[in-house]
């Protein structure tokens, strides 16, 4: 071979060695070329995923909470006086207290301590619940006299923890007895929770079946029976007239498991009538009714 054919041999070998080279593919092609593919690969570009903002917090008010206007409850009975306490046994504690330390003669509702007496000294629990139950001056009057009178108060008073309630100056007076809201709240409180299950038996019977008239006509409906609608209810109610002012009292326990503790107590005009004292003592139960579950 001539040296002129042994360069063009070798040119020819160079410039075939090029050409298989460009015609590598990618995926054979040294470290560097692979790394390069793979960073193409990883930087693929994708459409951004809209993140949701969070709702605007609302500034629309929640429900209303439960209240009462206890100085609007005054209102209610022009020219008298009144006294509420509202006591939930649920929660323990006073839901209302407008002048719970007040004076107030306690007309029938001394009753229930006479009732409290007469049954621990065997008295006949059908007397008691009628006494209770038609609001009977005649057997008042009676187991008064025979349990000891004025001492039935005050020792029913010391047992229950009732500081503002004293036994009548006159000692043939029962109903001059006097109480204050938050006394008969207590006594319901003893009533429900401590008093023996017979005595309890006994007395929550006749106060929820309180006829819709007391023994000498008046009807005693007023107050809790007219106000709550169709809650269930026991009560204990008084009414008197007409030494200086009309007493007409509602009391007793209102609710599902007797949960609340109703006490409205008032002083009014010998002016009005019974039925129009009775009811501004209903329009009081039924300004409380905010307060009481499911209405």
């Amino acid at each position: 071979m001539s040296k002129a054919s042994g360069i063009v041999l070798l040119v020819g070998l160079c410039l075939g060695a090029i050409v298989a080279m460009a015609l590598v593919p990618p995926s054979r092609s040294g470290p560097a070329a692979l790394a390069a593919s793979r960073t193409a690969a990883l930087t693929v570009e994708t459409e951004p995923v809209p993140v949701e903002s969070p709702p605007p917090s609302s500034s629309a008010p929640g429900p209303p909470s439960k209240t009462v206007d206890t100085q609007a409850l005054q209102h209610l009975v022009p020219g008298g006086q009144v006294s509420v306490v509202v006591y939930d046994r649920t929660a323990k504690k006073n839901m209302v207290s407008l002048k719970p330390d007040r004076f107030h003669t306690s007309a029938s509702l001394v009753k229930i301590l006479i009732a409290l007496e007469a049954l621990q000294a065997g008295t006949s629990p059908s007397i008691v619940q009628r006494m209770l139950s038609a609001s009977d001056d005649g057997i008042a009057s009676s187991l008064w006299s025979a349990h000891g009178g004025p001492v039935i108060v005050t020792r029913w008073a010391a047992r229950i923890g009732l500081g503002g309630t004293r036994p009548p100056e006159d000692p043939g007076r029962w109903g001059d007895t006097r109480i204050t809201a938050a006394d008969i709240a207590k006594v319901y409180r003893y009533l429900l929770d401590q008093a023996g299950a017979g005595t309890r038996k006994t007395i929550m019977r006749a106060l929820s079946g309180a006829t819709e008239s007391g023994s000498d006509g008046i009807r005693q409906y007023f107050g809790i029976p007219d106000g709550v609608g169709t809650l269930p209810w026991s009560i204990k109610q008084g009414w008197a007239c007409c030494r200086g002012s009309r007493v007409l009292h509602s009391s007793g326990v209102v609710g599902e498991e007797d949960r609340y503790i109703v006490v409205v107590l008032t002083s009014q005009p010998t002016s009005t009538t019974y039925a129009g004292a009775g009811k501004r003592v209903t329009d009081v139960v039924k300004a409380l009714l905010p307060l009481i579950d499911g209405l």
